[in-house]
């Protein structure tokens, strides 16, 4: 069973000196020895499905031992061999009850648990990898990236951080900022604020046929992000892997003009190719990519 919350939890600098390693933000390592924000953590996790929890980067074990405190089970990632080491020896007790596993190696390429949520302290390297492993598994998740990826993730459209990854993030989840990290809470400090970031499976407000494509739309759309979504479309086909971008162009004036496809005109409006990418929602994206599949891909 779960250890309560009121439980003493171990203190994160003592944690440090007892694994014997010192951080290197080289290798990006910069272990959180906030208490508060530790304590926090799991608490933006209220709610969720906490039977298996999963941390990736689990460090010196300091949020672990608050995860172990609120989760049934807990699995952490962890790709230094010093590390993983140090956390089934500081936590052999729950390791041997089979309340934890330690799994040694990058979490981007062991093969992760069927987890009930993910809280995680992120290596700032790897956010965007990682994000986009997790989020098609639509899990719940609390996690900790730098604080402009953070606010990018979140982003609205007409916002200055609104791009790809708003869009693809928000293809999965509803994701907020929740908080907001000071440099101070780390060891060693890094260069940059952090954000904690809380992301809600959901099924999007429109259909795809084709997911892959569609995000792949998105990517080359928003290379030319200072281009209208007319020139767009048409200067990447190279990306996104149309053969006749013409042909996508002219379906969408044909919506916009009320021609064809009343569904989708509700969408577009009546201005959407001379819209920038910043100012496009998720479901024109949507919209505009529906059209790309069905007029510009081979044999449309």
């Amino acid at each position: 069973m779960a250890r309560t919350p009121s439980d003493e939890f171990r203190d994160p600098d003592a944690l440090v000196r007892r694994a014997g390693v010192r951080a290197d933000p080289n290798r990006d390592q910069h272990f959180l020895v906030d208490d508060r924000v530790l304590d926090r953590l799991p608490e933006y996790a209220e709610g969720m499905d906490r039977r298996h929890v999963l941390e990736v980067g689990g460090g010196t074990g300091a949020l672990t031992d608050r995860l172990l405190a609120v989760a049934d089970e807990v699995t952490v990632v962890e790709r230094d061999p010093d590390l993983a080491a140090f956390l089934r020896e500081e936590f052999e007790d729950d390791v041997a009850a089979g309340r934890l596993t330690v799994v040694e190696g990058d979490a981007l390429d062991v093969d992760l648990p069927e987890f009930t949520a993910c809280v995680s302290n992120l290596p700032y390297g790897i956010s965007s990898e990682i994000a986009f492993r997790l989020l098609p598994r639509e899990k719940p998740a609390v996690l900790m990236f730098q604080k402009e990826f953070a606010e990018r993730m979140a982003a609205e459209p007409g916002e200055d951080d609104y791009g790809r990854l708003s869009v693809t993030a928000g293809h999965y989840a509803d994701v907020e900022v929740v908080e907001v990290v000071p440099r101070e809470a780390f060891s060693p400090q890094p260069e940059v604020e952090s954000a904690v970031v809380r992301t809600t499976p959901r099924d999007p407000e429109y259909e795809v046929p084709d997911e892959a494509f569609f995000l792949d739309f998105v990517k080359a759309v928003f290379t030319q992000r200072r281009k209208t979504i007319r020139n767009a479309i048409r200067n990447t086909a190279h990306i996104s892997g149309l053969d006749d971008a013409d042909a996508v162009v002219d379906a969408v004036e044909a919506v916009s003009d009320g021609e064809s496809e009343a569904d989708l005109r509700e969408v577009l409006g009546e201005d959407v190719l001379r819209k920038r990418a910043g100012n496009v929602t998720p479901a024109q994206f949507a919209a505009l990519a529906r059209l790309a599949d069905e007029h510009g891909r081979g044999g449309s």
